[in-house]
């Protein structure tokens, strides 16, 4: 096989101890270093004291980033492999054999670079991803904060849709501070909750004792804590994207996306769309496409692929997000087309997989979304449709003249 980088290195990469092999058109070369940054540096000077130009690892957990973030300062051609597509074949397996096989791979140009944004998108990313995480935490705490009041018999959650809203936090306070009167409690309701005074004294009745005091104000004030580290990063993340305040407004014309979900496409897609060949290509890197899965000449079922975990995650919201929109358009009349067939989770995957495709074809062409109508399927195939009613109303007796009416 033809050779077609002829100054390789390739890196087994693990916590505390990376191998590299190096082979040259004179000699190879194999060694080990740490992972501390003097080590770094070390393999570094390793690296292009053999004039290497191209650097290949696998992207192991996070242990290849301080690798990355030494070798990215000098002019190298880096590339951050998938393990699942450089595995060797079974037998033997060393460190040692693991980095004579990647360079090997790299050497006649089997492989294939992952996707690695700019340290400035990295991390903003990691900002994003840190503020989703506390999102979750967040939904968490509300959970166990419900199953403690479960627990002392207060059935707060049965009437009021958040126990954490303005009323719920009253109403959790004043138990905390020692009020166990359901009706003095009942009268903390605010807005439409008022008009459930009588359910909330049957709610509000239960056994309160110091231990359920403790847990809820504990978990109010990490609550509170929560709050104010998603405000924190809110501002972090608004102040590092302003310079793309025109591509969130684009993405904002989606319907069913919103600020935050803009600002976590952006994130993890950046706003150069010339790294993905088409939108397509993008959609199958996001795990947002079905895997192909044939054999004997039949094709068989076969679910999504791995991929970016965050971005298809922040997908399948809108899209579920989509199927509840009350206003007829495009993507809603395609989510229940698809939900009646094959139900909610493979409409809001299907959904998902066409946002992001315009989500690329917006910040490819620089242009605002055009909504096509939520009849766009019927138009399609308004001949088969009509055909179909006429059949139907034939059989049930009726005699049928159809006259189109002008538009």
């Amino acid at each position: 096989m033809k050779v077609m980088v002829p100054y390789a290195c390739g890196l087994d990469i693990h916590k505390d101890k990376i191998v590299g092999c190096i082979i040259t058109p004179t000699e190879k070369e194999i060694r080990t270093f740490g992972t501390m940054t003097h080590d770094l540096l070390h393999l570094l000077d390793w690296i292009k004291g053999h004039h290497c130009t191209d650097v290949a690892m696998e992207s192991t957990s996070v242990y290849w980033k301080p690798v990355y973030n030494v070798l990215e300062c000098v002019d190298l051609n880096l590339l951050i492999v998938n393990a699942q597509h450089i595995k060797a074949v079974p037998g033997r397996k060393t460190d040692v054999k693991d980095a004579e096989w990647i360079t090997d791979l790299l050497r006649h140009g089997l492989l294939k670079a992952s996707f690695i944004p700019s340290r400035d998108q990295r991390e903003l990313r990691e900002l994003v991803r840190y503020r989703r995480s506390l999102v979750e935490e967040r939904t968490r705490e509300v959970n166990r904060l419900q199953k403690v009041l479960e627990g002392a018999n207060i059935k707060l959650g049965s009437v009021a849709s958040s126990v954490v809203g303005v009323s719920g936090r009253m109403m959790i306070e004043a138990m905390i501070n020692g009020e166990t009167d359901p009706a003095k409690l009942a009268q903390l309701a605010q807005g439409n909750l008022k008009k459930k005074k009588d359910q909330l004294e049957y709610a509000l009745t239960g056994i309160i004792g110091p231990h359920q005091q403790l847990m809820w104000e504990l978990q109010l004030k990490h609550l509170d804590f929560i709050d104010e580290q998603i405000k924190y990063l809110d501002k972090e993340v608004e102040k590092r994207l302003s310079i793309h305040e025109e591509d969130i407004e684009l993405l904002m014309t989606i319907p069913g996306v919103g600020r935050r979900s803009a600002e976590h496409l952006l994130a993890e897609l950046g706003t150069n769309m010339d790294r993905f060949p088409s939108g397509d290509h993008m959609a199958s890197w996001a795990g947002m496409t079905p895997g192909h899965r044939e054999s004997a000449g039949k094709k068989k079922p076969a679910k999504t692929r791995k991929g970016n975990k965050y971005l298809r995650s922040t997908l399948v919201e809108v899209g579920h997000c989509i199927g509840r929109i009350k206003e007829p358009n495009f993507l809603t009349s395609k989510y229940h087309r698809i939900a009646s067939r094959r139900g909610k989770n493979r409409a809001a995957i299907a959904i998902g997989h066409a946002v992001i495709k315009i989500v690329y074809n917006l910040l490819k062409k620089r242009e605002t979304y055009r909504e096509l109508g939520a009849d766009f399927f019927d138009k399609r195939r308004e001949e088969t449709l009509v055909r179909r009613a006429v059949k139907k109303l034939k059989t049930l007796g009726y005699e049928v003249d159809l006259q189109k009416t002008s538009a």
